[in-house]
């Protein structure tokens, strides 16, 4: 439960359906945070002393919501102290730009800890299924097999995020709120008399509140902060740059050089610590190859191409194209039917059939 309105429904719905639910809110330690007074505890707080908040996840206001929320569905609450685990996903972040990589650390949070730790923390407890507010959903197959797909809602869909979840744990997972549409889950909590029903959606990384992420990463690796070259394609020096790690592939905005035309991010040197720009089509890739491939379906199917759907962004569309398994390099081959733009090494690349998600990787190299 992380004090919003989607995990406060999946809680509700789950009662709802007769479960017995445990609430479990993950205290990450982001910075600037003291959580200290919100050790675990049962839900038995008076909710007339505890204000709404309307912070982004896992701020200390969204621990006092999630507890308010458990209280006023009678249910155990507890904070999950993940600190010490979330300190990982803070490393992944920073050694990801400091290799000139494109990090997304929600997947990784997905992967680690709320399908990962946070199953050790079920089964202590006797929990057969650890259930979330993301807009998914866990279908059974032909053969029983339990499979993730879509949500219903294709504007909130996040099955992206969740690709990295283990073949063999979608059975012990619930998305509750993956059938429904995301105003319909606002006038459950509306008609639930849930306080966070109009609680906005978080849209930060949670660890970097203020969006300044290059601050973060520079706090951690000082050593990044120093200045190199912008170059064009041709490698003619047209400015410089205060670090490669303030850049992302396909950023237009903020490079800081002016060419009298449209320029783009469209390669990084993190060892020549240099920033290259270059027109829009330059940006365009044809061919992707993953690593750490997590394949949800059965993988001797997709050891020669088949035709999917590729997603490489979370807010991105689906697009056409074809993916071969290397099962003994561990590599996942994507080739695109139509060039894609700003595909980026660090990213996410997630193949689907149809609503199914396939299984994915992380970017190692583009074509």
């Amino acid at each position: 439960m992380s004090g919003g309105v989607d995990s406060s429904v999946a809680a509700a719905l789950l009662l709802r359906e007769g479960y017995e639910v445990v609430g479990c809110f993950m205290r990450l330690g982001s910075p600037g945070e003291v959580l200290d007074e919100l050790l675990p505890y049962e839900a038995t707080c008076d909710p007339e002393k505890i204000r709404i908040g309307h912070q982004g996840c896992c701020s200390i206001n969204d621990a006092a919501d999630a507890r308010l929320v458990a209280a006023q569905l009678g249910i155990p609450f507890y904070v999950c102290n993940f600190k010490k685990d979330f300190g990982r996903i803070i490393d992944y972040f920073v050694d990801e730009y400091a290799s000139g990589r494109t990090p997304n650390p929600c997947v990784r949070c997905n992967d680690w800890l709320k399908f990962g730790k946070l199953h050790q923390y079920a089964r202590q407890i006797g929990a057969g299924v650890v259930a979330s507010g993301h807009y998914a959903r866990i279908v059974l197959g032909e053969e029983g097999e339990a499979q993730l797909h879509r949500g219903v809602d294709p504007s909130k869909d996040q099955s992206y995020v969740l690709f990295g979840a283990p073949r063999e744990r979608l059975g012990e997972m619930a998305l509750p709120i993956g059938e429904y549409e995301k105003a319909e889950v606002r006038a459950l909590a509306q008609e639930l008399g849930l306080p966070v029903f109009d609680k906005p959606d978080s849209q930060e990384i949670c660890f970097v509140p203020d969006n300044d992420y290059a601050r973060l990463v520079e706090q951690r690796r000082p050593d990044l902060a120093e200045e190199g070259e912008i170059l064009d394609t041709e490698g003619n020096v047209v400015g410089t740059h205060g670090g490669q790690h303030r850049f992302t592939i396909g950023q237009r905005r903020g490079v800081g050089v002016a060419l009298g035309h449209p320029i783009y991010v469209v390669e990084k040197d993190p060892g020549a610590n240099t920033v290259t720009i270059g027109a829009k089509e330059e940006l365009l890739c044809s061919e992707a190859t993953a690593r750490e491939v997590n394949w949800l379906a059965d993988p001797a199917h997709f050891t020669s191409e088949r035709h999917v759907l590729v997603k490489y962004r979370y807010n991105g569309p689906p697009r056409p194209g074809h993916a071969r398994l290397d099962i003994e390099a561990d590599m996942l081959h994507v080739r695109f039917d139509e060039p894609a733009e700003s595909v980026a090494p660090g990213q996410a690349i997630v193949c689907y059939d149809g609503d199914r998600v396939l299984g994915g990787g992380w970017i190692e190299h583009t074509v």
